[in-house]
C-alpha cells in the first residue's frame, strides 16, 4: 500500500506525536524513518517537558499562568539570542502545552514534578518516567493501537510535488529499493535539527566550527535539506545551543534504560517516584547529570586547565567558543580537564560543583569518581597521572609546571571530553496550522514542519522546552491535517 492521508518524515518524539494524532483522528497514516529503530533525539535525551497550567501543578498547589511563563521563557537565551524569536509563535506553543502534557498521560507516559528551574518564577519542568524512551514507547504502542504504520531503515530523499507545485508524496528507499508513497492531505517534516551536518553548521554558522560533532551523531538535518528542495525558508539557522563540552557517554547502559518504560510496571514505578524524599529523587537525577551535563565554566575560572592526548595546554579556556574550537581540532577531538588538590577540594563541596541541573542536584568531584569512574582519573604524583591514561609523562610534567608551579598532588584527570552541539534553532519558517512557507512567505502546500523541523524561528533555551514543542507540534499538526484542530 503507497497511498495514505498522512506521510511523516522521521520517527523521533515530534513525528510520533504526529503520526498519532492523524491516527487517532482518523487518518491512514505512514511514519518513515532512516535508522534502524524510531526515537532519533528524543530517544537519548533527559525527557523533560516543561509547561505552565498543569494538571500536575495544581495538584501540587502551584498556581501558574501562560503570561508568566511567557516572560519567564524570555529570560533564558542571551539577549542578542532571545532578539531572534518568533514571539507570536512561542506564546501559541506555551498555550497549548499543558494541554499536550494531559494527551501524553492518556497515552500512558507518567511524570513526576514539576520541578524547579530559575528564572522560571515556579516549578513548571515536568520529568518523563523513568526517561525520555518512555515517549517513544507509548507513542509507538498508541500508533500501532490506532492503526498508522511505522517502517524504519528507510530513508527520504525527495519530496514529490504535482504540477501544480503541491508536495503530494516522497521518494524512499525500503528494503534497498527507491519507493514512492503518497499523501493526499500532505507531508510532515519531523527527522529532528542538524546540529552533527558539518557542511550545515559551516554554511551558517561559520567553518571555524565544522569539527565539532552533534551530541546525537544521527542528527544530520535531512528535513532542512529536504524542505530547502521545494523552496522553504529556513530561520535562525546560525543558532545553536552549543557548543559546549561534554564528558563522553558511558558505554554502560544508562541506569533508566534498564527501567520499565510502558505498561503496569512503568505505572508503578511513576506512583513510587511521586512519593520518594528529595534526597531520593536528587541521587537518581544525578546519576543523569554525571552524563548529560557540561562542566561549569567556573572550573576553568579557578585555575582549571585543558590537556590534549599528548599532555600539552592548546587554548586559553576562560574564553567560549574558542575553547570549544580548541578542543574539536585536537587529536580524536578529545581533551581532558586537569586539576591540582587545591581544586580537587574546592570541587569536593557546596558551592563549588562540577555540573548542575539548577536547584535541583549538583554534582562534585566524589560523585564522578562514584557515577562516572571511567572519565575520573586520580593520581598521586603526574607520572602516575600519565601512566594511567598512556599520556607523554614528560610533556604532561612540562605543561603542569607553567600552570600549576606551586601545586601539588594528588592530581585529578575529568575525561575524555569533546565539544558538542546539543540542538540548533534553526528550522522551516511556518504558520500556526505548521505549513511550511516560502521565502516570499507564502504557503508551500502540502508540507508541514513539526519539532525542530519547524521551530519557526522560535528560541526556546532552558530544559524541557523543546521536548513540550516536539510533542505539541505533533499533536496539533495531526489534528490541523485530518480537520481536527
Amino acid at each position: 500500500m503507497s497511498q495514505f492521508d498522512v506521510i511523516v518524515v522521521g520517527a523521533g518524539g515530534s513525528g510520533l506525536a504526529a503520526a498519532c494524532s492523524v491516527a487517532e483522528n482518523g487518518g491512514r497514516v505512514l511514519v518513515l524513518e532512516k535508522l534502524a529503530q524510531p526515537g532519533g533525539t528524543t530517544g537519548i535525551a533527559v525527557g523533560s517537558f516543561t509547561a505552565a497550567k498543569t494538571a500536575i501543578q495544581r495538584d501540587n498547589g502551584i498556581q501558574d499562568t501562560i503570561e508568566d511563563h511567557k516572560i519567564d521563557a524570555a529570560k533564558f537565551a542571551p539577549t542578542k539570542i532571545e532578539s531572534r524569536n518568533n514571539s507570536q509563535l512561542r506564546e501559541f506553543f506555551l498555550n497549548e502545552s499543558a494541554t499536550t502534557l494531559d494527551w501524553l498521560q492518556s497515552l500512558g507516559v507518567s511524570f513526576v514534578g514539576p520541578n524547579p528551574e530559575p528564572p522560571n518564577r515556579v516549578p513548571r519542568m515536568h520529568n518523563v518516567v523513568p526517561g525520555a524512551k518512555a515517549y517513544v514507547a507509548a507513542l509507538q504502542l498508541a500508533l500501532r493501537k490506532f492503526g498508522g504504520k511505522l517502517i524504519c531503515d528507510a530513508p527520504v530523499d525527495q519530496l514529490l510535488q504535482d504540477e501544480s507545485g503541491r508536495v503530494v508524496g516522497v521518494r524512499a528507499r525500503v528494503d534497498g529499493i527507491l519507493t514512492e508513497f503518497w499523501a493526499d492531505r500532505g507531508v510532515i517534516l519531523a527527522s529532528g535539527d542538524y546540529a552533527n551536518n558539518s557542511k550545515i553548521i559551516a554554511q551558517y554558522k561559520g567553518d571555524q566550527f565544522q569539527n565539532i560533532e552533534g551530541i546525537n551523531p544521527f542528527a544530520t538535518g535531512d528535513g532542512h535539506e529536504l524542505a530547502l528542495q521545494v523552496g522553504a525558508a529556513l530561520v535562525n539557522m546560525d543558532v545553536t545551543y552549543g557548543p559546549e563540552l561534554r564528558f563522553i557517554p558511558s558505554s554502560k547502559k544508562p541506569f533508566q534504560q534498564w527501567l520499565p518504560v510502558s505498561g503496569v510496571w512503568s505505572r508503578v514505578m511513576a506512583a513510587v517516584a511521586r512519593h520518594l524524599p528529595a534526597y531520593a529523587m536528587r541521587f537518581l537525577i544525578k546519576r543523569l547529570l554525571v552524563t548529560w551535563q557540561h562542566p561549569e565554566n567556573a572550573l576553568f575560572d579557578d585555575g582549571a586547565i585543558l590537556i590534549n592526548s599528548e599532555g600539552i595546554r592548546f587554548v586559553d579556556e576562560k574564553i567560549w567558543p574558542d575553547r570549544e574550537i580548541g578542543v574539536a581540532n585536537q587529536p580524536n577531538k578529545i581533551a581532558y580537564i586537569l586539576l591540582d588538590r587545591n581544586l580537587i577540594e574546592r570541587y569536593s563541596q557546596w558551592p563549588h560543583f562540577i555540573s548542575t541541573a539548577p536547584d535541583i542536584a549538583y554534582a562534585y568531584v566524589h560523585d564522578y569518581q562514584r557515577l562516572r569512574s571511567d572519565v575520573t582519573i586520580r593520581g598521586e604524583t603526574i607520572s602516575d597521572l600519565a601512566a594511567l591514561v598512556n599520556i607523554d609523562g614528560i610533556a604532561l610534567e612540562r605543561t603542569v609546571e607553567r600552570a600549576f608551579p606551586d601545586s601539588q598532588g594528588p592530581w585529578l584527570l575529568l575525561g575524555p571530553l569533546k565539544a558538542y552541539f546539543t540542538t540548533t534553532e534553526g528550522g522551516t519558517s511556518i504558520n500556526q496550522e505548521f505549513q511550511v512557507l516560502n521565502e516570499q512567505g507564502s504557503v508551500i502546500p502540502g508540507l508541514y514542519a513539526v519539532g525542530q523541523n519547524g521551530l519557526g524561528g522560535m528560541i526556546l533555551w532552558g530544559h524541557g522546552l523543546h521536548i513540550a514543542w516536539a510533542m505539541t507540534s505533533g499533536r496539533l499538526a495531526g489534528k490541523i491535517l485530518m480537520g481536527e484542530g
